[in-house]
């Protein structure tokens, strides 16, 4: 027996630390990890009675940049002092970091543990054994460097060449050669150049993702544990559609260190976070034309700059695709005065209202908006350049629509035959297991028969979709070429038809134009927009201003006329402000105020406003919004929209409505569906104004 232990060691329990630094290690090192639990047998042999084995850390690093709960088990069970040894294969196993090993050391110290290993036993509270036991904590860290450090050295130098192996994405696999190789399965190839196409098609990922949802078509995915790579087909997730766009194998680049690790200090330890994405010219390794690819390196770039303009929540100053909407111009319209791009804001009060707006340094308060303009107008004016531009493609832009349906049935179709393929090859495999097995053997006979029979169910469905899609494609409606020529003709007539989608029209303006940047022009009151063509050309358009706030010239009375007509029907207040909103001036060029009004009506002899005569016909726009409870833009909407008569004696005068509409059914519906629209928030405050505070 060691000298060192003594009776009091004994006496006390004995810990064994098993750990390994990876799955991988812990599937395939078997003789370390067996070595590691004979330390058990050990220490049993040396007499301690007691002995735990702590193996929770197995596949888990000790460089510190990873929790193990085995280690702070093993640190808790010290500290308590019923520990009489550690028992380790050697120093590198209990640590690789000096914070955590020399924190062991000390605490093994504090309560009189030794520290074993296969060299012999180690008491810290004596100097040579504790500077011992220092060295190979250092050699350790040392040694977990020295390696990291020659392996990535190795690792690149191989990479730089192209022949580091890692796992493929779908549609590829690595030939006897080391070469990377399209994957011979045509199922898989044809899904992944599906995928491609229809991005080129619908110019968006997410539409994609949806198309392929819609079409039932599953994508192949790789699978791995640990060194096992397994090709399955799932339904379509986004995720997977992004990571085949974004990934440079597939345009025949070997692109190696795409990706980086960022280290975190969470609770005084060192975290490291996989998976940051790096910009391109950080990246590791990129060796273009290294194998065939699906796509060409020019297709690729050009996929991601539009999946960059998709990203609307990124880069404010770069171009935004095309999502939906009214607005024909989103993503395009660029500010003249700062440079960011300008955002479209839907008015809520008229269906086609929209509005593109700058909103300058937000990120600011108080710094204030840029520049804005009505969008209805922009659009018109853009739209009519844009139908200039390409009246002379109309007709090769009619045929490209009609192929494109066409190939859009014929790619689904294909897909499913080629899955159907794949499905007899399996039901045809199956039943050979079947028949190979002995009948007698009846356990295995009937898990090899209900697979078959799983099978064949399989290639059955598949076989019904088939004749379900092109039973579909036959009883559409064939397209007739003569009068989409002749349409084509008149492309106006079918940009502005009712059933022309918005995102189409919009993916036409992101082909055709690269940016719009607008200014103000204050002199003449008009916005200049500069219209950035894709081909390099430029052309300045300017749209006049609607003038807002103004009566308009040919409908304006005089003054006179207007007292005429409106005094007795209102208050001289009530005249002030109708007066001033008409843009009725005195004879001085002055604005109205209600001495002025009374002294204009009494020389005039128009009688003074008798409220007595007027409360049992007609009351006003707000008096009606008040007997109703709602606001005066309510009520004025239920005026515009028909529901609640109401009559003006001149444009921009007062409203007059009857006292016995407010009573009517169509008017209690429309002030209910008011009610309806208001948040609870809106109810609750009311209730507190109206109720809780008199009682305050």
């Amino acid at each position: 027996m060691n000298t060192r232990i003594t009776p009091d060691h004994l006496s006390r329990a004995a810990v064994v630390y098993v750990r390994q630094s990876t799955i991988a290690q812990v599937t395939g090192n078997l003789e370390s990890q067996r070595r590691q639990y004979d330390l058990a047998g050990a220490a049993a042999t040396a007499g301690f009675a007691s002995v735990t084995v702590i193996d929770d850390d197995l596949g888990r690093s000790g460089s510190g940049s990873m929790e193990r709960p085995g280690f702070e088990r093993l640190v808790a069970l010290v500290c308590s002092g019923n520990v009489g040894a550690v028992y380790c294969i050697e120093a590198s196993r209990l640590a690789r970091n000096g914070r955590d090993w020399h924190h062991l050391i000390d605490l093994c110290a504090l309560t009189g543990a030794l520290v074993i290993d296969p060299d012999g036993a180690y008491d810290p509270r004596l100097v040579n054994d504790r500077l011992l036991l220092g060295l190979k904590g250092t050699m350790s860290e040392y040694e977990l460097s020295l390696m990291r450090q020659r392996g990535i050295a190795a690792r690149d130098s191989k990479a730089g060449r192209g022949e580091f192996r890692f796992m493929l994405p779908p549609g590829f696999c690595w030939s006897e050669a080391g070469r990377i190789e399209i994957d011979p399965d045509e199922h898989v190839t044809e899904t992944i150049r599906l995928v491609f196409a229809k991005f080129r098609e619908l110019g968006s990922a997410r539409q994609v993702f949806l198309w392929l949802r819609s079409a039932d078509i599953k994508m192949p995915v790789v699978l791995r544990n640990v060194a096992v790579c397994k090709l399955v087909w799932k339904a379509p997730a986004y995720h997977s559609v992004m990571q085949i766009l974004h990934n440079p194998l597939y345009a025949g680049a070997y692109a190696f260190g795409r990706r980086a690790q960022r280290t975190l200090i969470v609770d005084g330890r060192a975290r490291k976070a996989n998976g940051l994405r790096k910009p391109r010219d950080q990246w590791n390794v990129l060796l273009r034309d290294n194998h065939r690819g699906f796509i060409s390196w020019q297709e690729y770039e050009e996929n991601q700059k539009l999946l960059l303009e998709n990203a609307h929540m990124k880069k404010n100053c770069a171009r935004k695709s095309a999502r939906g909407g009214r607005a024909l111009l989103t993503g395009l319209m660029r500010c003249g005065r700062c440079g960011r791009m300008m955002r479209v804001f839907y008015g809520s009060a008229k269906g086609n209202a929209h509005r593109y707006q700058c909103r300058g340094d937000d990120a600011h308060v108080g710094v204030g908006l840029c520049i804005g303009i009505g969008g209805v107008r922009i659009d018109r004016a853009i739209a009519a350049q844009i139908l200039e531009a390409v009246s002379d493609r109309a007709v090769e832009a009619a045929i490209f629509a009609s192929d494109q349906v066409e190939r859009s049935r014929r790619d689904i179709i294909a897909t499913v035959e080629r899955e159907l393929e794949g499905a007899r090859y399996e039901a045809s495999l199956a039943g050979r297991r079947y028949e190979l097995v002995d009948p007698a053997k009846r356990h295995v006979a009937r898990e090899l028969e209900a697979r078959w029979n799983d099978a064949l169910e399989r290639v059955s469905a598949l076989e019904r979709k088939i004749e379900e899609l092109s039973a579909l494609s036959a009883a559409r409606p064939t397209i007739d070429r003569g009068r989409l020529l002749q349409l084509a003709h008149d492309l106006p007539a079918a940009w502005n038809a009712p059933s022309t989608d918005t995102r189409t029209k919009q993916r036409l303006i992101h082909i055709l134009v690269q940016e719009i940047v607008c200014d103000l022009d204050d002199a003449t009151n008009e916005a200049v927009l500069l219209i950035h063509w894709t081909g390099g050309r430029h052309t300045e358009v300017r749209v006049a201003r609607v003038k807002t706030g103004r009566y308009p010239s040919d409908m304006a009375p005089s003054a006179v006329e207007a007292l005429r007509k409106l005094g007795g029907h209102w208050p001289d207040r009530e005249l002030a402000v109708t007066l001033n909103r008409m843009h009725c001036k005195t004879g001085n060029g002055e604005g109205w105020t209600t001495v002025r009004v009374r002294d204009m009506r009494e020389r005039l002899g128009i009688p003074e406003y008798d409220p007595t005569k007027a409360t049992g016909q007609m009351i006003s726009l707000m008096k009606a919004a008040e007997r109703l409870g709602i606001c005066v833009g309510s009520a004025k909407s239920l005026v515009l929209k028909g529901v609640l008569p109401a009559t003006q004696i001149l444009p921009g005068s007062p409203w007059m409505v009857p006292v016995e509409a407010l009573t009517s059914e169509a008017v209690r519906i429309g002030v209910q569906r008011v009610i309806d629209r208001r948040p609870k928030f809106y109810e609750d405050y009311q209730y507190d104004k109206v109720i809780r505070l008199p009682g305050i």
